[in-house]
């Protein structure tokens, strides 16, 4: 359940810092990936050294390290799948709910994306103030999760509400904001995306004007619902945002298909975006072909079918999406390819559209059509859109509530 997830936990100054690294520990057994980053006067509770030990990273504590090197806020703030506050004081509860920013983990806190989670740690008194009932309902409207503060024994001696909760309940409160049964959540998903470059000579290649976005954001929406997501991704600067999507990085054709056909075998979902070439050189030169005045005549091989080897192959329940983009006859020209590659569903669109291209572009105009002869036609929308509209119709196709 918590296998690759980035959690970010803040230590303040409160004596109940003593108890994180329990926690550290406990979500670093379960496979997460755990950064931490204290306030200064934290580190009177617990050392940097020990948590850096048990987290597997380096633990930072102020804008600049020793070597004068600055700590990105915003780079760990990205990172971050969970953000958990923890213990959290009256003092930084305050700054959080007002929005102060004078120190490292405050930074990180206003730049993150990612869901926050705060275990407060206070006096008894402190606890109770007003101040304090205001500045957590303050965090708990904008969606702060907030582990309550357990009775006991205080650091004052009084007895009464303000002890943090202790690291296992924190470690299940964890547990839980990540068992969210998504409703693709048990399902296997590849994708592939983007071009492929089938070399000429070391300088030299055949290629086309793929971005490979259509295909990633498939994939990330795939994942943003609960899909176990593979990407085989040909040479693109784009890349998914979700961290749990996993990515293979190919080139050529041949890559292109060893990789998905592959992957594919254990797959629920198949979709194939890539704009692969259907032609490489069937001679690769060793080194740079030099200019002549003559003409240069290359010759060229087909390249292996991945669709038609995965509409072959395929499992009965396996749901196998390809993509058809011409420049005329859109449909009839995908509905024939459809039934050709043993689809389940093809999405058409046109590379002469009204809008202008389609490859390179942010936006898309398509058409999805089943093996059943069901069509669905969107306007059109921004990639991303498109991605949800595209995964939507995948969903009912296999009978999940979209």
């Amino acid at each position: 359940m918590l296998q690759n997830k980035n959690i970010l936990i803040g230590i303040t100054a409160g004596i109940a810092a003593y108890k994180i690294p329990l926690l550290v520990r406990l979500l670093v057994k379960e496979n997460a990936k755990v950064k931490v980053i204290l306030t200064k006067d934290a580190t009177q509770f617990v050392t940097p050294q020990t948590l850096s030990v048990l987290s597997k990273n380096e633990v930072i504590v102020d804008f600049f390290d020793e070597k004068n090197n600055w700590n990105s806020h915003v780079q760990y703030a990205e990172w971050a799948d969970l953000m958990v506050v923890a213990p959290l004081t009256a003092n930084t509860l305050s700054k959080m709910a007002n929005g102060v920013c004078d120190n490292l983990l405050l930074a990180t806190y206003l730049s993150a994306k990612c869901p926050v989670m705060i275990a407060p740690a206070m006096d008894l008194d402190m606890y109770q103030h007003a101040t304090t009932t205001e500045n957590l309902k303050k965090l708990e409207t904008i969606g702060t999760k907030i582990i309550p503060v357990e009775s006991g024994e205080l650091a004052s001696g009084l007895v009464g509400e303000g002890r943090m909760a202790e690291p296992e309940t924190i470690f299940k409160a964890i547990e839980k904001f990540f068992d969210v049964k998504l409703p693709l959540t048990g399902k296997t998903a590849v994708v592939n995306a983007g071009p492929t470059y089938e070399a000429i000579d070391p300088v030299r290649f055949i290629g086309n004007r793929s971005s490979g976005k259509m295909g990633i954001c498939i994939a990330d929406r795939l994942a943003e619902l609960g899909a176990k997501v593979t990407l085989i991704l040909g040479p693109t600067h784009n890349k998914p945002q979700q961290k749990s999507v996993k990515v293979i990085d190919v080139n050529t054709a041949e890559e292109m298909f060893s990789q998905t056909t592959s992957e594919a075998k254990q797959a629920d979902i198949v979709v194939c975006a890539a704009a692969v070439a259907d032609y490489k050189a069937k001679h690769v030169s060793d080194s740079k072909i030099k200019k002549d005045k003559g003409e240069l005549n290359i010759e060229l091989e087909k390249t292996k079918d991945i669709l038609a080897e995965l509409g072959n192959t395929k499992a009965a329940k396996q749901c196998l999406v390809g993509f058809a983009l011409e420049t005329e006859n859109v449909e009839e020209y995908a509905k024939q390819k459809l039934t050709q590659k043993k689809l389940d569903m093809i999405v058409a669109n046109s590379a002469r559209n009204a809008y202008g291209v389609v490859f390179g572009s942010d936006s898309n105009q398509v058409t999805v059509i089943d093996k059943n002869n069901n069509l669905s036609k969107f306007e059109l929308l921004s990639k991303e859109d498109t991605a949800k509209k595209i995964v939507s119709t995948i969903m009912n196709y296999i009978g999940i509530k979209a």
